[in-house]
């Protein structure tokens, strides 16, 4: 029988603030945590995708602050948080005063994270499951949390949210320096020193860019 997300995630995670987003309270995985080092075989008996839903990673951090620091960027507005992981992206725009957030990610039990994570911050968050790359998208803003680190994923992201730029949305991506970020496409917008758990990094602190897509 298959794991009970929820209860899963209750049971091996805790509610922790991200360091460089103290106002807003997730579960997570701690730092002594094993969650992420299961072996295969572990996984594969409990159906569970790799959880990325379980940590708050740079890029999302970064970005989640850059949203709260200028809430002028979404409020009002309809926003989209793209491969939404645990819902902590989501959550800084709501909180910012958007009129709508949707959170998208493939993973169903991030669906589940997001749900938990919105409900233990008081906000209404829409969840969605598909994978909505290449397809137009019904929001002003759209905003994406560390996800150029695979070749393949940034190949389908990168010229999505350059089409998404030119019809006239706003595409704000959060990144700590991940090998297949697509610089010549981008505009700075900030930069952070955001804490991140060392067993997943290469240090305990990265240097993480804020930046918008462009249009042309």
């Amino acid at each position: 029988m298959k794991t009970d997300p929820a209860t899963f995630i209750r049971a091996n995670t805790s509610l922790m603030a991200p360091p460089h987003v103290p106002e807003i309270r997730l579960h997570l995985a701690s730092e002594a945590h094993d969650l992420w080092l299961k072996t295969e075989e572990e996984i594969e008996e409990i159906g569970l995708p790799p959880p990325f839903w379980a940590f708050a990673w740079a890029g999302g951090q970064g970005l989640a602050r850059y949203v709260l620091d200028n809430p002028d960027l979404v409020a009002g507005k309809t926003v989209l948080d793209f491969a939404s992981g645990s819902g902590l992206v989501a959550i800084a725009a709501v909180r910012a005063g958007a009129k709508e957030v949707v959170s998208c990610d493939v993973d169903p039990w991030a669906g589940t994270a997001i749900s938990l994570n919105a409900a233990e911050n008081d906000v209404l968050i829409r969840f969605v499951g598909e994978d909505l790359v290449g397809g137009p998208v019904e929001a002003d803003v759209v905003l994406a949390g560390d996800v150029f680190y695979d070749r393949e994923f940034a190949d389908r992201l990168n010229p999505w949210f350059r089409d998404l730029a030119r019809a006239g949305l706003t595409v704000l991506v959060g990144d700590p320096g991940r090998a297949y970020l697509p610089r010549e496409h981008l505009a700075f917008r900030a930069s952070y020193e955001v804490p991140v758990t060392r067993a997943l990094e290469d240090s305990e602190v990265k240097k993480t860019t804020v930046w918008q897509f462009s249009a042309g």
